[in-house]
């Protein structure tokens, strides 16, 4: 079974970083993976990246006549 804990912790002028899991057996084995995050808040949506791929539709009226052109094309 793992047991996992996620803290936020800061980076020390010395570039060190101090994890404390007191709910841990002293001697315990583990694992730590750190990963860089960064305090801006993203207010994206999904709605809000309609359009941005290659090969998107910009809108929905876009998407309806696509899918329209295609029903036609099947009759």
């Amino acid at each position: 079974m793992v047991h996992a804990v996620r803290q936020r912790v800061k980076v020390q002028p010395d570039g060190s970083i101090q994890v404390y899991v007191p709910e841990f057996k002293v001697g315990t084995l583990a694992e730590v993976i750190i990963l860089e995050t960064s305090d801006q808040v993203f207010a994206n949506t999904l709605s809000g990246i309609i359009g941005k791929g290659k090969g998107c539709f910009k809108n929905a009226e876009e998407a309806d006549a696509f899918i329209l052109r295609e029903r036609s094309s099947w009759e």
